[in-house]
């Protein structure tokens, strides 16, 4: 695998770095398993499908997109609420 350099600021770097040897790695180490971890829009889009495929085909639930809407809300009404705490 190539390496790559990217530019951030140092204080972005410093605390990276400081997470990283918290957890016993490297900031090469850390940034590899960051990106191994994560998923990319597409990817997220991807599993949400296959969520609702499972769930439709598992007990027939199939919210529409206003149903969806609705249920983001309230989960950012309570996400809200709990980190008001």
């Amino acid at each position: 695998m190539a390496d790559a350099n990217i530019r951030i600021p140092s204080e972005a770097r410093d605390r990276l770095a400081e997470i990283a040897a918290a957890e016993g790695l490297s900031l090469r180490a850390y940034l590899a398993r960051l990106a191994d971890t994560l998923l990319t829009p597409a990817e997220r889009a991807e599993r949400a499908e296959q969520a609702r495929a499972a769930l439709r085909a598992w007990n027939g639930y199939d919210p529409s997109p206003a149903d969806e809407a609705g249920l983001d809300a309230e989960l950012d009404r309570r996400l809200a609420q709990a980190a008001a705490r």
